[in-house]
């Protein structure tokens, strides 16, 4: 019963819109009193400090700092210009150049808000101009713009190793086949989408692709397409090859973006303040939320809400995919209404023991989660993607717009959750084949 009083505590506050850090943390603190008495003023710093110490972490400013520098730079918009170009002939190409360019973009930076607010400044105005529909404008810029949450170097995966007790270099490995097969679904229905309805994606005017392709010089397309895959070089291939472990890979990262940025000559002080900026109130974002869930998951244990719930998980007879099937249907619909680090701090440290129980592969059940909250990123009424595509789409772009134009996205990510669900090979196969 106190148990289920804690739960109907921590939701009321959270529906009647009480900040989660806060709400955690405040929630925690009054049922811990009650659990440990004056002691949890003793085990909780402990438990905090613990957390806090873990190196893995310092990984997280580091790569928002990366995400953030890069989207000064104006390296991301000279990419999907010219990619856009490039493949302005084949049916749908702007939409398949943001496909693309996104998933660069998720693996140089991992930061959604960037990559959402750049392409729906660069690609949106021309895509309506061009003649697309709103819905099949809006619904691919925001898909592609949450890539960074599956493809590496990604916070999900990061927090969800910590979380998990995983190795973030094993999950940045196992995330390749499942980011490079979303990438390939977003693109394979777009075109076929431009193909079926040709009316609604008209192809890009010969005479602009002649004109860019003028102004188009060797050195500065070598530019275009060197520089980031340099950035994605440094960080993922220096975790790949054993050279840096994923903190130090962070560090790198950090130092190339900001190195880019002074080869651009947009390496300002107003540049480095405002990235300092965003990455130090990111940041604080994210460890807040930390300390809440880390004392909420001190009082859940110290009420037995970890053995109770094994208990009934045992008593009800449930199968290991039966139990992961209802885990995965409850962080979808959670993912509705509250942020992806939540719900990584509030669910995963309970159900994590119940699937090492059932002998559940954690490193499949991981890669299966993250791209389940990617779906966070894309459904109403809270999701962060849609509020910053909205934030900077042109005036007459409407919210069930961007709405309906998402549905295709959530339905191609349901589906590839599924494939990997039955087939588990496509997450260890490539960490298997470096091992």
């Amino acid at each position: 019963m106190i148990l289920l009083l804690l739960f109907l505590c921590l939701f009321a506050a959270l529906l009647l819109g009480y900040p989660v850090a806060f709400t955690l943390a405040g929630v925690s603190l009054i049922f811990g009193f009650y659990t440990f008495g004056l002691d949890l003023f003793y085990l909780l710093p402990l438990r905090i400090f613990g957390t806090m110490s873990n190196q893995i972490l310092i990984a997280v400013p580091l790569f928002v700092y990366m995400g953030v520098m890069l989207e000064k730079s104006g390296i991301a918009s000279r990419l999907l210009n010219t990619m856009a170009i490039l493949l302005g002939k084949v049916k749908g190409g702007l939409a398949i150049s943001v496909a693309l360019v996104g998933a660069m973009l998720a693996a140089s930076t991992g930061i959604v808000g960037a990559t959402v607010v750049t392409m729906g400044l660069m690609s949106l105005p021309s895509m309506l101009k061009r003649g697309y529909t709103p819905e099949y404008a809006t619904g691919i810029i925001a898909a592609s713009g949450t890539l960074g949450q599956i493809i590496p170097p990604s916070i999900v995966l990061i927090l969800m190793g910590s979380v998990m007790n995983i190795s973030i270099g094993e999950l940045f490995i196992a995330a390749v086949v499942p980011g490079v097969l979303l990438v390939i679904c977003y693109i394979f229905y777009v075109y076929i989408y431009a193909v079926i309805y040709p009316d609604d994606v008209p192809p890009i005017p010969e005479e602009e692709i002649a004109a860019f392709k003028k102004e188009l010089t060797p050195s500065l397309l070598i530019k275009t397409f060197v520089l980031p895959f340099l950035l994605i070089l440094s960080v993922l291939g220096s975790i790949f090859l054993g050279i840096a472990s994923p903190t130090e890979a962070a560090g790198v990262g950090a130092m190339a973006a900001t190195l880019l940025t002074a080869l651009e000559g947009k390496l300002t002080w107003k540049a480095v303040k405002e990235s300092a900026f965003e990455s130090g109130n990111l940041t604080s974002m994210v460890f807040m939320i930390l300390v809440g869930a880390t004392a909420f998951g001190l009082v859940f244990r110290g009420l037995g809400g970890d053995d109770l719930l094994v208990e009934l998980i045992q008593s009800a007879d449930l199968e290991p995919y039966t139990f992961l099937a209802l885990v995965m249907v409850g962080i979808f619909i959670a993912g509705f209404f509250i942020d992806f680090i939540e719900i990584i701090f509030i669910f995963m440290p309970v159900v994590t023991p119940i699937f090492e129980m059932y002998g559940l592969n954690t490193l499949w059940i991981a890669i299966l989660v993250s791209l389940n909250l990617q779906t966070s990123f894309l459904t109403p009424p809270f999701g962060f993607s849609l509020f910053y595509l909205k934030g900077v789409a042109p005036k007459e772009i409407k919210t069930k717009q961007i709405y309906k134009g998402i549905v295709p996205y959530i339905g191609i990510q349901i589906l590839l959750i599924t494939g990997i669900i039955f087939f588990p090979e496509i997450v260890t196969w490539l960490p298997n084949f470096l091992d």
